[in-house]
């Protein structure tokens, strides 16, 4: 299916232009000007999909108002809404009776992802959810408040994702969160007396996971090689000395206890007596013996961001999040080197400009063009969360409550399979570089990283638990979406099915596909004593059988 789903007939509009150069004049500028090329709507829409949540109708007019490039700049610039951890605290989530659980964070996750309207900062915090990957379920031996640190550890990745990549560095690695959940808080150095080594956990997972990869990187995303094997880029004498820098650091409770969540919101401090003040060496490099905890931090990721897997093996991530499974070398060379160089500004910050990247990502013209559509490998397949969202979004989903009550969606016989912040390790929902076996897919030598959290129960429980979302009257959520627009479409199947179509998948659907449920819903017969209940069902029955089509379920 992933490597099929070409999408809609492989027809370009007269207006995309999508194989000349001219087509992608908003791909290459950095100014607010509109585009001079006119965007149509799928082409519109396409782009909303790899960008933020979803598609709207007023979405796809801003796009096609400010160009590409100056749509990302409006977004880039757009305050962000309330905070996860500030909507706890509206709720009352801090009061003594909710220290030990989790109560109000999948409330407080759900809300940001459907409800805000800054939706790329939200696809890219989420993306970087995904690679520097924290569990609400493993936040163990911290106190309690689970929700606050979850909720926190969200917030800061939002508030740094346009950022530099070095910051983020720094701050997720003296983020509570973060400590408990990769066991280095209240990490110790070595104990002669009873052997006792630091915790090597972080130490292992920011190379391995975060940063470099485990072997050696061209720019282009492929693998170093000696005597035909991949080079390794790091040992285990390089974990060991990196695990040194990681020691005494430890929660800041100098101005309160754990009675309150507040010390959740405050970066780990440094205890001295706890750090290994002696030499420590990792990656060639070496970390003197007798400067101070943070100062020994520093050093090390700044030896980290330095190193030249970083670019590569972040760029071919986030292009693989936001675009393609298999995105060509040249492609990742391309955003490797805006990674490693923005072009403007000079110094450390030249390195790591987040919001250069993420544009080189979504301009490029293997992004943009639309001809890409056509090839077998080109395209993604969508995670159970991002169908849901873009349903959310294109029918502007809200919760009249303000409770947000969709829950935790990890059971994939029963829900999506996939829930914010609730992976099952610390390698995510999925790898990177996932093969499904026995696939044409593996027979092409391609990857599709989202299917290993496909299996028979999860495509069964995401139709079943779509078909109660979709209704809002089902299911034990709160979430009401706005089907002004299709109410006016329901007596016409084609225009009904063109409208979601164009919605959920950028007219990407085959003619064979639309054909087919128009007549399911011309077979939905529109009675005169309650036209309005048969209009509905029209509509949850098109949006159903749209949001269950491989066409929609593989983004190209």
């Amino acid at each position: 299916m992933a490597v099929s789903a070409c999408g809609g007939d492989g027809k370009v509009g007269s207006n995309d232009n999508a194989s000349s150069p001219a087509a992608n004049a908003g791909s290459t500028s950095t100014s607010n000007t509109p585009t001079s090329i006119a965007i149509s709507n799928a082409a519109a829409a396409r782009f909303l999909m790899q960008a933020g949540m979803g598609a709207t109708r007023a979405e796809i007019a801003q796009v096609q108002a400010l160009g590409y490039s100056g749509w990302i700049d409006q977004q880039m610039a757009m305050p962000a809404s309330q905070s996860r951890w500030d909507w706890l605290r509206s709720k009352g989530m801090d009061a003594s009776e909710f220290r030990n659980s989790q109560a109000g964070f999948d409330s407080c996750a759900w809300k940001k992802l459907i409800n805000s309207p800054d939706s790329l900062r939200q696809r890219i915090c989420f993306a970087l959810s995904e690679i520097l990957v924290v569990s609400i379920e493993g936040l163990v031996n911290g106190g309690g408040w689970k929700a606050f640190a979850a909720a926190n550890y969200l917030d800061l990745l939002e508030a740094n994702c346009f950022g530099n990549y070095r910051d983020l560095l720094q701050k997720i690695s003296t983020n509570t969160a973060m400590s408990l959940y990769l066991t280095y808080r209240g990490n110790t150095k070595y104990n002669p007396a009873t052997g006792a080594l630091p915790d090597e956990n972080y130490a292992r997972e920011l190379m391995q996971l975060f940063s470099i990869g485990l072997v050696n990187l061209n720019q282009d995303g492929s693998v170093m090689t000696q005597n035909g094997a991949p080079i390794e880029s790091y040992g285990l004498d390089d974990i060991t000395g990196l695990a040194r820098v990681f020691t005494g650091w430890d929660f800041d409770l100098s101005t309160s206890n754990t009675s309150t969540p507040d010390y959740h919101r405050r970066p780990l401090r440094q205890y001295p007596n706890k750090h290994e003040s002696g030499a420590a060496s990792f990656l060639g490099q070496n970390i003197p013996a007798g400067i101070s905890g943070e100062e020994a931090l520093k050093r090390s990721l700044d030896i980290i961001f330095a190193h030249p897997n970083l670019a590569p093996f972040i760029s071919k991530q986030l292009i693989q999040k936001l675009v393609t499974s298999n995105p060509s070398a040249a492609y990742v060379a391309r955003v490797s080197a805006v990674f490693n160089h923005n072009g403007q500004a000079s110094g450390l910050n030249a390195k790591g400009d987040m919001k250069a990247v993420i544009k080189a990502i979504l301009l490029d013209d293997e992004a943009r063009n639309l001809n890409n559509t056509q090839l077998s490998h080109f395209g993604k397949l969508r995670e159970p969360i991002q169908r849901f969202l873009a349903w959310a979004h294109s029918f502007n989903a809200n919760s009249p409550s303000d409770l947000w009550r969709v829950g935790d969606t990890s059971d994939a016989g029963t829900k999506l399979g996939q829930s914010p912040l609730r992976s099952p390790s610390v390698f995510n929902f999925y790898r990177p570089g996932y093969v499904p076996p026995n696939t044409s897919i593996a027979a092409a030598s391609l990857s599709a990283p989202e299917m290993q959290m496909v299996s028979e129960s999860s495509v069964v429980g995401y139709v079943n638990f779509m078909q109660d979302i979709i209704d809002g009257t089902r299911g034990g959520n709160d979430l009401q979406a706005d089907y002004s627009n299709l109410l006016l479409l329901a007596d016409n199947p084609a225009a009904l099915v063109g409208e979601i179509n164009l919605l959920l998948a950028a007219e990407q659907l085959s003619n064979a596909s639309v054909q087919t449920i128009q007549n399911a819903i011309a077979s939905i017969p529109m009675t005169t004593t309650n036209s309005e209940r048969a209009k509905y069902q029209r509509i949850y029955a098109a949006l159903l059988l749209v949001l269950a089509s491989p066409e929609f379920i593989v983004l190209k």
